[in-house]
């Protein structure tokens, strides 16, 4: 049955007349009757109350048990079969939906055996911060709106800042993910250069072969595609060699070409590896470059004394990506770029329409959304700072200790197996590998393995490629992955490996 409300005829040019054809207040009231559904009576939040929490409750009792990865032949088509429609369907239908296509399908990033990418985690501490930013409703944007979601965001800047070591002075924004937030990064160090379009084609970004493929994806959607890219030399353990980037730039230079952004990583996807930063930084300082690190993964590992030592020179940069929704363990979404100066953010990001005078009225702090691309901002800062002030920073950096000593824990034991060969030692905790069988081709066997791993779902680990060689990714990196479940997914491993073997 259609329950939508009849509209009553509008004059003939499309406009209404409000002399000739005054409001109609039975029509009025009707659509309020309609729009109220969207105002749940107090009956009706328990009912959603409790039904959501019991769901939530049954999901994190079960997230341990239920396999890291399910692979159905269906992949969640029948969510189809419930079509978006006029009327709506019960609260339980609907989470049985949920149920059954989404949290039952896929990666399951919150189990403690979900070691192929660096998860979200889903630290529940952070849903609750969600949850009551999206009750809230503020506007999270622009100081005069919302002054504590903003003095809240900047505080959060304020201390990451502090973690990796900037100075005062430094500013940032928290973002959706490490991809805006190295986009963001481009811009700014494009707009601090004074770059503009002609000088585009000889422009020279220095990156390697493991930079993040969404550096070069920034590039792209800043309009700089035309700019030249120099996959720096790297050494034995695929991290930027200073020398040949300090070569490299000299060679430009003579060539008449515009050295203008490094791009370094603090911990690559593929492999983990920290680029020598303090040796980069020497070189940007000497040249007169930009200096950006793609800390997405690794930066948060200066928390801990083990990672302090590997990220060594990190301060040093003009800009740094973070992203809290992986070793801070919150949900997706939560990124932040850092800039050593935040005078820069502004001119790079800065705009104001004459329709927001007034929130400019009384800004005691810098307003997100006049650094960074984002005008409708969601109040991201509640769920980060909701975990922190539950539980401190100990227990984060207790975490991240953790998952450095799993990890070269994982390396040991894998050294011991027969037939297989490691890749370098871990800087943080990625671990890289593959099996060598006696006959037959390395990659074919790899991809074989990787792939039953996946149909088999218990372990959720991931392949690669470096060099040409497919290897096997085993990255820590959940807060619910403790000694217990490395030693059960080694065991899986060494079963698929038999299995493999005698097949």
């Amino acid at each position: 049955m259609n329950h939508s409300v009849q509209v009553p005829a509008s004059s003939t040019n499309g406009q209404h007349d409000i002399r000739k054809n005054p409001v109609n207040q039975k029509f009025l009231a009707e659509l309020e009757q309609q729009a109220r559904a969207l105002e749940p009576t107090q009956e009706e939040l328990g009912d959603l109350f409790t039904k959501v929490e019991r769901y939530a409750r049954r999901h994190i009792s079960n997230v341990c048990e239920t396999p890291a990865f399910v692979k159905s032949k269906e992949r969640s088509v029948g969510l189809l079969s419930s079509p978006i429609t006029e009327t709506g369907i019960s609260l339980d239908d609907t989470l049985q939906l949920l149920y059954d296509y989404v949290d039952n399908e896929g990666l399951n990033s919150g189990s403690p055996r979900y070691l192929g990418y660096i998860p979200s985690g889903g630290l529940p501490h952070s849903a609750f911060g969600d949850f009551l930013a999206a009750i809230g409703g503020r506007y999270a944007g622009v100081f005069h709106s919302a002054p504590g979601a903003v003095r809240m965001e900047n505080m959060l800047i304020r201390w990451m800042a502090e973690v990796v070591g900037y100075p005062k002075g430094a500013g940032g924004y928290l973002a959706s993910g490490g991809s805006i937030a190295n986009l963001s990064a481009v811009i700014t160090a494009r707009e601090a250069s004074g770059l503009r379009g002609a000088d585009y084609d000889r422009a020279v970004i220095y990156m390697t072969e493991h930079t993040h493929h969404c550096v070069d994806k920034a590039l792209r959607i800043a309009g700089m595609g035309s700019s030249i890219r120099r996959r720096v030399a790297e050494d034995d353990r695929c991290r930027m060699s200073a020398e040949a980037l300090e070569k490299t730039i000299a060679a430009d230079r003579v060539s008449g070409l515009n050295p203008w952004l490094i791009v370094a990583s603090a911990g690559t996807t593929n492999m983990g590896t920290v680029d020598p930063l303090g040796d980069i930084a020497s070189v940007a300082r000497s040249n007169h470059l930009w200096f950006h690190v793609d800390g997405a993964y690794g930066a948060f590992f200066a928390l801990c004394p083990e990672g302090q030592e590997v990220l060594s020179g990190m301060d040093q940069s003009n800009s740094l990506v973070l992203d809290p929704h992986k070793t801070l363990f919150l949900p997706f979404g939560t990124g932040a770029l850092l800039v050593r100066d935040q005078e820069f953010l502004g001119p790079a990001h800065g705009g104001r329409g004459e329709y927001m005078r007034d929130m400019d009225s009384d800004a005691h702090e810098l307003s997100p959304a006049y650094l960074s691309p984002e005008l409708s901002k969601h109040f991201r800062g509640l769920r980060m700072w909701l975990p922190l002030k539950l539980l401190g920073v100990a227990p984060f950096r207790s975490a991240l200790s953790e998952k450095i000593h799993l990890a070269r824990y994982a390396y040991e034991r894998l050294q011991s197996f027969e037939g297989i060969q490691v890749g370098p030692a871990p800087d943080l905790s990625i671990v890289t590998f593959r099996y060598v069988p006696e006959k037959g081709d390395v990659n074919e066997f790899n991809l074989a393995l990787v792939n039953n791993l996946h149909r088999d779902g218990r372990v959720f680990l991931t392949s690669t490629r470096i060099r040409g060689t497919v290897v096997l990714r085993l990255a820590v990196g959940s807060f619910r992955t403790h000694l217990e479940h490395i030693d059960e997914a080694l065991e899986v491993l060494s079963e698929h490996v038999r299995a493999l073997k005698d097949s």
